[in-house]
């Protein structure tokens, strides 16, 4: 019910069932054991909030608002998971589903919307988080974090022993994307390179309407060994598991060992984008199946067995999110459309004489269409 052909659950790397109780894996296992209430609430309040935060774009786009939105609706886990094993000078290219993560770098994620808004390319600075713009063409980022990755170890970057200094490079793309030429070969360059890299491919075993079965025969996690690259499979829907496993993977990747490919199993709860109708292709069966195994509830589960969720930090943690939802609300209906020489900015990083003279030419026609000019005629 809803695993297809050998693509199954078993031999997944699990640290919290979907019923909230802990279990032991002999490598991962410690690699949590310093994951504390605070540390789990931290996790548990991003994923709401970002599950808040993707309602309400849905939401705005329905209105007419957004022109397209891709939710992150059930991979909270791998996402925030990830998201927080990472360090501060590592560095994040994600592809357009990313939620998670750049709540966990701090992107305000109101600017998330501005690209799919329509008004500018991506709405935050990729330097003051170390998480580059969203990417929309399919896999093509995989290469860019790559190439990243080889110009940091040539910085001398990696396997210093400076746990300030040491970084890593991660790249995160769904299992469509691995039917793509562009992540073979960033396989290749990271692989002959030994670049400081963690290829995490979110597998939510839908790329659009083809399951994964109709892409791979084998996990996608074999596709990094069949390159040399050290390879994991994870329950994404776990958040233990995958702050664990890419604790691991980053850790490797400093210290000079080399890239790791992460397949974490997840699930798409939503539509791939909300332009998709889903009910289509899947089944009512297959959606409950998986709603059952929901990263959020998992941990909250966990957290309410445990006594780590107090009832003010709940009821605290619902405001946030309502509060949260309000202010995505105002913030997008007040966005106008940019001047339209806005168009010449960030073009290159430094000035362009040749951007200049464009920019200059296009504002002296526009200046034509003014109402002094229009009155003029």
């Amino acid at each position: 019910m809803g695993l297809h052909g050998p693509l199954t659950e078993a031999g997944l790397v699990q640290l919290l069932t979907p019923a909230g109780e802990r279990v032991d894996h002999p490598v991962y296992t410690p690699l949590a054991a310093h994951l504390d209430g605070d540390a789990l609430r931290a996790m548990y309040r991003d994923m709401v909030l970002v599950r808040s935060f993707d309602n309400e774009a849905t939401s705005l786009q329905r209105q007419g608002e957004l022109g397209l939105w891709a939710q992150s609706l059930g991979q909270e886990g791998a996402q925030v998971g990830s998201g927080h094993a990472l360090a501060p000078q590592d560095y994040v290219f994600p592809s357009y589903r990313e939620h998670g993560v750049a709540q966990t770098r701090g992107v305000d994620l109101a600017n998330l919307l501005r690209l799919f808004r329509g008004i500018d390319h991506g709405g935050w600075d990729p330097a003051a988080h170390n998480f580059h713009l969203y990417t929309l063409v399919i896999g093509s980022h995989t290469l860019h974090a790559t190439g990243y990755a080889m110009g940091v170890q040539r910085d001398g970057l990696v396997g210093t022993g400076d746990p300030t200094r040491d970084t890593a490079v991660v790249t995160y793309f769904g299992d469509g994307a691995t039917s793509q030429g562009d992540v073979n070969e960033a396989l290749v360059f990271a692989a002959v390179n030994n670049a400081p890299l963690v290829l995490f491919c979110q597998n939510n075993q839908w790329a659009i309407s083809e399951p994964t079965s109709r892409q791979a025969r084998v996990p996608l996690a074999d596709r990094g060994l069949g390159f040399g690259v050290p390879s994991v499979r994870v329950d994404g829907n776990d958040v233990i598991a995958s702050y664990a496993v890419m604790a691991e993977a980053l850790e490797r990747a400093r210290s000079g060992g080399g890239p790791t490919f992460i397949e974490a199993f997840t699930y798409r709860m939503g539509a791939h984008t909300t332009s998709d109708d889903p009910t289509r292709y899947r089944s009512a069966a297959e959606d409950e199946y998986w709603r059952q195994r929901d990263p959020i509830d998992r941990l909250r589960l966990h957290l309410e067995q445990t006594g780590e969720l107090p009832d003010a930090f709940a009821a605290d943690l619902d405001a946030e999110a309502v509060a949260l939802g309000e202010r995505i609300r105002t913030t997008v209906r007040s966005w106008g459309p940019p001047p339209p020489a806005s168009m010449f900015d960030h073009v290159y990083a430094s000035p362009n004489s040749v951007v200049d003279s464009e920019r200059a030419w296009f504002e002296s026609y526009e200046a034509t269409f003014s109402p002094t000019q229009e009155g003029a005629r």
